[in-house]
């Protein structure tokens, strides 16, 4: 059935209904999709699969760790990857579906995938439970632990889609939901704890609030819409000025994490080297966006934090290879 068209007049009334901070041509169009009409773009978009690069990285920090206790093989390698990108197909897909009546009337995202109608809702269900299914098959596949363990990761980042109705700090859910990569990536090789023990929740503060920055810089851009319709977040609750504040301490509590996270692991300078990149990285991330400036937030939230997660990674891989 083809979706029904809606009125510029509709649109630009439900805009000035909203009395936004920002106007509609200051706030940008969603980046990193991919071009195309057929079924399979769709999907794509559907997910955002081109921000997988923000965590995968990470994952495989955690196999590189893990691999000074126990061998890596390629099998393995394949398997965390699968895991963790159907994993995260999984939660976009249900975020999408749980909030799709929200995105029809947000005018940022009216154009996606369910709004229109380019998917279906069963489609998109499909693919959820085909998703989970393939993250939990992936990890039973790994060892034990993991098989235990997977049920549980599944439930708190499919949660994190009902959030932002009863909580102002969505944004530390979706930060412990990015986090549990790089642990379930040292223990799909080691098969147990890290040791020393902190070091695991150390790597995991440091990937949560780095997380839970950036995705405050995303929700600026909803705070009009999420406080006009009674979703909670940060910015909501803050404003925009403290909320950016907040963002800068997270991301300070994230280059002193991962520099923990390194000393307790024993890593060398390769691994360092690679922090201070990031830390010049989300450094210049804040110089892009101010409280009255969201031009260069696509460049902020999609290109330089898929960056910085790659420089750690690339960082830890050739402490190890060096």
């Amino acid at each position: 059935m083809k979706p029904r068209a809606r009125s510029p007049r509709t649109t630009q009334a439900r805009r000035l209904d909203l009395e936004p901070v920002f106007t509609t041509d200051e706030l940008p169009i969603e980046g990193q999709t991919l071009s195309g009409g057929s079924t399979l773009a769709h999907f794509a978009n559907f997910v955002k699969l081109p921000h997988t690069v923000f965590a995968l990285p990470f994952a495989l920090l955690g196999v590189v760790y893990a691999s000074h206790v126990s061998p890596v093989t390629w099998s393995t390698i394949v398997l965390v990857v699968t895991a963790f990108t159907a994993a995260r197909f999984a939660a976009m897909g249900f975020n999408r579906i749980v909030d799709r009546d929200q995105d029809a009337m947000n005018p940022r995202t009216e154009r996606r995938e369910l709004p229109t109608g380019m998917l279906t809702v069963r489609q998109a269900g499909a693919s959820v439970v085909v998703s989970s299914l393939v993250f939990l098959v992936a990890a039973g596949l790994l060892n034990r632990v993991c098989l235990v363990l997977a049920p549980v990761a599944l439930g708190w980042i499919l949660a994190y889609s009902y959030t932002k109705r009863f909580s102002s700090w969505s944004h530390l859910w979706l930060g412990v939901s990015l986090a549990i990569a790089p642990i379930g990536g040292f223990l799909a090789v080691a098969g147990s704890w890290s040791q020393p023990w902190w070091s695991l929740p150390v790597l995991a503060l440091g990937v949560m609030t780095w997380v839970a920055g950036f995705d405050i810089f995303y929700a600026l851009q909803d705070v009009d819409f999420d406080r006009h319709h009674g979703l909670k977040s940060a910015v909501v609750l803050l404003g925009t000025e403290r909320s950016i504040l907040v963002a800068k301490v997270f991301h300070g509590v994230t280059i002193l994490a991962l520099l923990g996270f390194g000393a307790g692991a024993g890593l060398g300078p390769a691994y360092f080297v690679g922090i201070a990149l990031a830390a010049g990285i989300l450094a210049w991330e804040h110089q892009l966006v101010g409280p009255d400036d969201l031009s260069r937030l696509d460049t902020a939230f999609f290109a330089m934090n898929g960056v910085m997660s790659i420089v750690v990674f690339v960082g830890t891989l050739g402490d190890r290879l060096l």
